[in-house]
């Protein structure tokens, strides 16, 4: 379950600060230049004299949909109001704890772009105080994985590139969210297309930093696509500000979304590809297939070529 940090509220208001979950990092300006092996290479930092570099501009984006619970003051009590701005069901999970020591907890599905209270909590007497946290999953806790057949490869027609990590083999991929997610190797900047029609219903395009440090893990650039059976998909690691999609757009199958990168936590320029269902207040991948030659099935594994059909 996505989970956010515990609040705590005195006597009715909010006193600790409420971080927007998917707010970005401001950037001052970036840099790109290719290197001897002809990549991009992404820095904020002034490239050395004498190194021909652009400087680029980011355009600025929608802000990514706001999904959190916040307490409001209602006479003597407070509410604990969950908050979707997401174009999609979206199911929480609060608990509290008050002055008196007593426990509270609710959960429940709230309809896309919506607000509904959760719970109602006395208000704590004078400077007392309730703690609160919560988590959230996207998507129908009701979904069932549909699709009317395999996958397409979400790359360019007649291209093929090199599976680096598919299940069972799981070097990074080890949680349920990431169990069934494929990597697929391939060079920055490559065309990524929509292997499956949807919505989008959110997006990151500003990070360029990658590598293995905790510090970017959560800076990778990427599509979320919520498909016709409440199943989302996430292309993730993507290459700065090439996203052309939006939220609340519909994309079909093959449609150009992006391009390839290596942002966030990533130990060489690939594509993350996933789809994943709310399974009950936590997010499972499920297993894909993907369209072969003559209309087959081609189930990936590690070290194996994917082709686009």
């Amino acid at each position: 379950m996505q989970r956010a940090l515990p609040r705590t509220v005195r006597a009715g208001i909010l006193v600790a600060a409420v971080a927007a979950i998917t707010a970005l990092p401001a950037i001052a300006q970036v840099y790109r230049y290719r290197d001897e092996h002809g990549n991009w290479v992404y820095t904020d930092r002034p490239p050395a004299a004498g190194q021909g570099a652009e400087a680029l501009r980011i355009k600025a984006e929608a802000a990514s949909p706001r999904i959190v619970v916040e307490p409001r003051s209602s006479g003597g009590t407070i509410d604990m109001i969950a908050v979707n701005e997401c174009l999609c069901v979206v199911e929480f999970a609060v608990k509290t704890r008050g002055a008196d020591g007593r426990a509270r907890a609710a959960q429940a599905v709230v309809p896309q772009r919506s607000r509904q209270v959760l719970l109602e909590v006395p208000a704590p007497p004078g400077t007392g105080t309730i703690a609160f946290d919560y988590g959230y999953v996207i998507g129908d806790p009701g979904a069932t994985h549909q699709p009317r057949g395999p996958y397409r490869a979400p790359f360019a027609v007649a291209q093929s590139f090199t599976i680096s990590q598919a299940p069972p083999d799981a070097a990074t991929h080890r949680d349920a969210a990431s169990r069934n997610a494929i990597d697929i190797a391939m060079p920055v900047g490559t065309p990524v297309h929509a292997a499956r029609e949807g919505l989008v219903i959110n997006v990151a395009h500003r990070f360029f930093r990658g590598g293995l440090t905790p510090q970017v893990g959560s800076e990778a650039n990427f599509v979320q696509v919520l498909h016709d059976d409440g199943t989302t998909a996430v292309y993730a690691h993507l290459q700065m500000d090439t996203i052309r999609v939006r939220p609340g757009q519909r994309v079909e199958r093959g449609q150009y979304i992006a391009n390839s990168g290596n942002t966030g936590y990533s130990s060489g320029p690939h594509l993350h590809f996933v789809v994943l269902r709310n399974a009950g207040l936590h997010s499972e991948s499920l297993p894909v297939a993907f369209a072969g030659p003559g209309g087959s099935s081609v189930v990936p594994r590690t070290g194996g070529m994917l082709t686009a059909y």
